[in-house]
């Protein structure tokens, strides 16, 4: 069965131009999970953690000390062989600044431009989807994307976090201790977080893959506007626009593992993730909205 029969069997003739359908959105989280580009990507993200928790068990067996002062590495590192929950959260800062975008900016900059280039979108908006309902659609995939590739690098190092190191209750930033399950709840609690930042991402993906009909340039551009803004983010003469830059704030799930948690910079995060998503939402829906899909 074709996309365009998927996408005709997927709108009942008893809803006609229904604004959400869950059977079209089934069908395209079906259809990005099944591409090879996909998969490929979720490999990478999963083994990071294997990679980091491997260099760290030989760095130990090699010095015989507890990890070093982690000063080289990602937040959390000097922690791991004391506690492999501590994996988690190392493995989420090192994958944030390029490997989880990257992810993210291709799924998001393939979502329209792809379907134009495989001659598929036209067919998508037959019967009866409508653009704002199939825009709808391809950024709730991209966040299901976000979603699942966060879990796959949280899984991947408790996994390997419970194979090489011990587990049990842990340290917080602020010297306190808690208990292996409220650390395992922060561990998901900060992966939500994680992927919750990743929503600017996400809805800039999705506007740049509605400028043009080449998925690759689309993924190009989107990959390249993230490596840009991180760039920037990093030069001290731009510190007043700093804040402002989708990145800035994105390695503030750290605060969750203090006690008590330290809020501003999270808030701030999500607050400006939600502007991102607004902006660049409402951007991708106009353009899609006047786009000619017969070219």
């Amino acid at each position: 069965m074709s996309r365009a029969d998927v996408a005709v069997l997927d709108a009942p003739a008893a809803r006609p131009n229904p604004l959400w359908t869950l059977g079209l959105f089934r069908s395209e989280l079906a259809v990005t999970l099944r591409r090879w580009r996909t998969l490929a990507l979720l490999g990478v993200l999963a083994a990071v953690p294997v990679l980091i928790g491997i260099a760290v068990r030989i760095e130990t067996q090699g010095d015989g000390q507890g990890g070093g002062d982690g000063g080289g590495g990602p937040a959390f590192i000097a922690q791991i062989t004391n506690n492999g929950l501590f994996l988690v959260f190392t493995a989420l800062a090192a994958t944030l600044p390029f490997f989880l975008p990257m992810a993210v900016g291709v799924v998001a900059g393939d979502a329209i431009a792809g379907e134009a280039n495989a001659g598929t979108l036209r067919y998508l908006l037959v019967a009866p989807a409508g653009r704002t309902r199939l825009l709808l659609t391809k950024y709730a995939t991209t966040m299901a994307f976000c979603l699942l590739a966060t879990l796959v690098v949280a899984a991947s190092a408790l996994a390997v976090g419970a194979l090489l190191f011990p587990l049990g209750d842990l340290t917080t930033i602020s010297g306190t201790r808690i208990s292996f399950t409220e650390g395992l709840g922060r561990a998901l609690l900060i992966a939500l977080v994680v992927a919750a930042s990743l929503t600017g991402t996400a809805a800039l993906g999705l506007f740049v893959s509605t400028l043009t009909n080449s998925g690759i340039a689309a993924m190009a551009t989107t990959v390249g506007l993230l490596i840009t803004v991180q760039i920037m983010d990093q030069i001290p003469q731009l510190h007043a626009l700093q804040p402002y830059f989708f990145s800035h704030y994105w390695l503030s799930f750290a605060d969750l593992m203090r006690d008590p948690v330290y809020w501003d910079d999270l808030v701030k995060n999500l607050e400006l993730q939600a502007l991102y998503v607004a902006v660049f939402g409402s951007a991708a829906w106009a353009r899609f909205g006047t786009k000619d899909i017969t070219a």
